[in-house]
């Protein structure tokens, strides 16, 4: 019997030993996943069609296409992020019902424990569950309440070689991310950005809002000449509320993250951060849904966002903070 969760009354949740009895092996799990996916029957991932061979003596692929110019076989993971894991259905569907349910998310090793995986595995399963809940552009109608903020330690707790390095204060050798949150969906876009120069923090904004919108920021001289109608308040001589003018709910996402940054993962690389930005994003703008509802729209967000081990390591410019061998 599902349970309403605790601050959301309307919301039906589930617990984890719910979550088990619905899917107590792969092969339930797959089916659930197979009827989610395929609703009207199973169709070819490559081409699109219905002529599929069912049950193929296959080892992991049950799936042929009958069409001459196709004629691929394929799974249920083939087109999503899961394609290419050897990670059985049970073990994803346990692993996203813990990464959007806790608020906070689940660090790899929590995953690697629980779920009797090796670390590396669940350290790329979580971040293929994060491209699953990442979302694509989206205008706001507002108003809409606009901020960045700052990822990196402590300059004090740094060696001294890597102190030396940094010239400036405050958020030199920082991490930025801008988001931005909407008032009428309360719903969030963010994403790291290399600078937070007024071209790159009005270009989020006009991305992001629609013509005619309202946007509220702080004093930052970025903002001067948005084309929006525009409000401020001064956060320099403390003024965070102005009437409506305020961006209480957009630091609200930003302290949501950030404990997650010192009490569940100590580290988010400048390199994955955008990652981790955007698996906190979807979950938020997926709060309100049922938890069975919120994994089945995870589960529908894996097609069309394949990520392969060697592109999620490869080099982007940015450090990985990885100790040295």
């Amino acid at each position: 019997m599902t349970k309403k969760s605790p601050g959301k009354s309307d919301r039906k949740g589930i617990s984890l030993i719910e979550i088990m009895r619905m899917f107590p092996d792969d092969e339930t799990a797959e089916k659930w996943f197979v009827g989610r996916r395929w609703p009207h029957g199973v169709s070819c991932p490559h081409c699109g069609s219905v002529n599929v061979q069912t049950g193929a003596k296959h080892k992991t692929m049950p799936y042929r296409c009958r069409e001459k110019e196709c004629a691929k076989r394929f799974s249920a993971k083939t087109g999503t992020v899961m394609e290419g894991s050897k990670l059985g259905f049970q073990v994803w569907m346990i692993a996203t019902y813990q990464m959007t349910t806790s608020l906070k998310s689940v660090s790899s090793m929590k995953l690697h424990r629980d779920l009797d995986i090796n670390q590396r595995s669940a350290w790329f399963m979580a971040h293929r569950i994060r491209a699953a809940l990442s979302e694509k552009g989206g205008k706001f109608s507002g108003p809409i309440e606009v901020d960045e903020t700052y990822f990196g330690g402590k300059r004090s707790r740094m060696r001294n070689s890597k102190r030396k390095q940094l010239e400036g204060r405050g958020t030199v050798g920082k991490s930025a991310v801008v988001g931005a949150k909407d008032r009428a969906s309360n719903k969030v876009m963010a994403k790291a950005v290399a600078r937070t120069d007024a071209a790159t923090l009005q270009g989020f904004v006009s991305e992001h809002a629609r013509k005619g919108s309202t946007v509220y920021t702080d004093e930052a001289r970025a903002y001067n000449g948005l084309p929006f109608n525009h409000g401020t308040v001064r956060h320099s001589v403390s003024e965070y509320v102005n009437g409506n003018i305020h961006t209480n709910g957009i630091e609200s996402f930003w302290s949501m993250l950030k404990r997650a940054h010192k009490g569940t993962f100590h580290k988010m690389s400048p390199k994955h951060l955008d990652r981790y930005v955007q698996e906190f994003a979807g979950r938020h703008n997926l709060r309100n849904l049922d938890t069975m509802e919120i994994i089945e729209s995870v589960m529908s967000g894996t097609e069309h966002k394949r990520l392969k081990y060697d592109s999620l390591i490869a080099d982007n410019g940015l450090p990985s903070l990885a100790r040295a061998a």
